[in-house]
């Protein structure tokens, strides 16, 4: 919402202004910064890197000095032991033992030389590539961790999408001569100095003092419309609701939600479809130790069932200056739930204990050093990519694309797993459609996208390369 309000202000060179209405109390998102006690957090991890270039210069524009390049230390925690990733071949192959190691190079020749004859789910998918016994090691545990289904019930579209150009033979010569071609395993990466959140909360301040609002704990309860034209939005803050006009729109809430909003609702399929839509949810125990440096990862995986935790976060390593003093750290144990999960109900007290358990368990920390905590919950965090969920997001875009002024943009609003840059690669277009382009946003995060420019026909839905004399993305 505010790359897109953003971006209309600078093309429309102040014709424009717009009004964000943000229902938290934080700028920013999933992409917002935290604080408790003077220690800023982030929720999830949000590294700055991109391909695509307008992007890249709309960071720049925004913190410029402020940015800091942060070398990337990551690790796998599985069956007891580390395993350094990007995958190091002495490591893995001292910590899978030579037995283990055969049996995985057996496993994936055998996927070469006799593949599964379908890829309808994520196992199939992964299984081809990299064979089964891989798969089983390194990628079960952790995704149906993450998402809280079998890995038979995920959409082999999502692994065609998160684990781009990579296969066994990339992942051992990387390993072997420290050589990385894939955008996942870049080996350091730029940052906020104050975390992710400091990007928007400089975004929101440049968009009020360029004439727009940013209005925070402001909550869209419905958005109307006569015909195929939106009208307006009821926006509720402090107790009030308070209808808005305006010429045209761009939302940005997960499409469920969205299509709840709609008054009059949209037709029974689009209402139906919504419903189908499934999404994961988050919370993040953030532990405070009188430990500087615990462990010296930005973050680890954890493929273990032992734990409940999938990931864990060390803010010190992601920048210095997220810590108010030098003798403390700042740990995120992160957990993957759903909303009506015993997990998601726990009280806060009880997962900080959770939380300073399993981190000693694993061998990062002492419970004892746990002096404080904060607990975050994020719902709707990850749009679930089930055998249901094409269809359903497909019969809700073609009724949000027959609206003549209203469109949706970003992670939750295409029900798309984007990485930070492709949802705000998504509000840039959408700003450039107002002003007469004809974007496809649902095109975003495919590999075309991802590399270059590119227009859409409205009426065809043809993609069309843009023109050689433009500059690229």
């Amino acid at each position: 919402g505010l790359s897109a309000a953003y971006t209309l202000q600078v093309l429309g060179k102040g014709a424009i202004q717009p009004v964000v209405f943000e229902a938290g109390d934080i700028v920013g998102g999933i992409a917002r910064t935290e604080n408790y006690r003077g220690f800023r957090f982030d929720i999830g991890g949000h590294r700055f890197f991109t391909k695509v270039d307008r992007v890249r210069d709309f960071w720049r524009e925004l913190l410029g000095d402020e940015f800091i390049t942060r070398p990337r230390l990551s690790r796998i925690y599985y069956d007891g032991k580390y395993y350094a990733y990007p995958l190091k071949i002495f490591n893995a192959l001292g910590n899978l033992g030579p037995v283990e190691a055969v049996r995985i190079m057996a496993s994936y020749a055998k996927s070469r030389i006799a593949p599964l004859p379908r890829e309808d789910n994520l196992e199939q998918w992964v299984s081809n590539r990299f064979g089964d016994r891989l798969y089983r090691t390194f990628f079960k545990t952790y995704t149906e961790k993450v998402w809280g289904i079998p890995c038979t019930e995920i959409r082999a579209d999502w692994a065609a999408q998160r684990i781009k150009n990579l296969s066994v033979w990339k992942a051992v010569t990387n390993a072997m001569f420290g050589t990385n071609d894939t955008v996942s395993l870049i080996e350091e990466f730029e940052y906020p100095r104050l975390g992710p959140g400091q990007m928007w909360e400089v975004c929101e301040a440049a968009i009020n003092a360029r004439g727009g609002a940013v209005q925070r704990n402001a909550r869209v309860k419905s958005i109307r419309r006569n015909g195929s034209r939106v009208t307006s939005a009821i926006v509720s803050a402090s107790g009030t609701e308070t209808e808005y006009t305006a010429d045209t729109f761009i939302n940005s809430m997960d499409l469920r939600t969205l299509i709840g909003c709609f008054d009059p609702p949209p037709p029974p399929e689009v209402v139906a479809a919504a419903g189908r839509l499934k999404y994961r949810d988050f919370l993040i125990v953030t532990l405070i130790l009188d430990d500087a440096d615990p462990f010296p990862d930005n973050w680890i995986y954890v493929h273990s069932s032992e734990v409940d935790v999938g990931r864990i976060q060390n803010f010190r390593a992601w920048s210095p200056d997220m810590l108010p003093d030098a003798t403390s750290s700042s740990i995120g144990m992160e957990y993957f739930c759903n909303e009506d999960s015993d997990l998601w109900r726990m009280a806060d007290a009880d997962l900080i204990a959770k939380g300073a358990a399993e981190l000693e368990r694993l061998g990062l920390g002492q419970s004892a050093r746990v002096t404080g905590g904060m607990i975050i919950r994020q719902p709707k965090a990850y749009p679930v990519y089930d055998g249901e969920y094409q269809e359903a997001v497909d019969t809700i875009l073609r009724w949000i694309n027959s609206l003549d002024n209203f469109q949706t943009a970003g992670r939750n609003g295409l029900h798309r797993y984007n990485n930070q840059d492709h949802s705000i690669l998504t509000a840039m277009l959408a700003a450039e459609n107002v002003l007469g382009a004809a974007h496809d946003l649902s095109l975003v995060n495919v590999d075309r996208a991802y590399h270059e420019e590119f227009t859409v026909e409205k009426d065809a839905r043809k993609v069309q390369p843009a023109p050689q004399h433009e500059p690229a993305n």
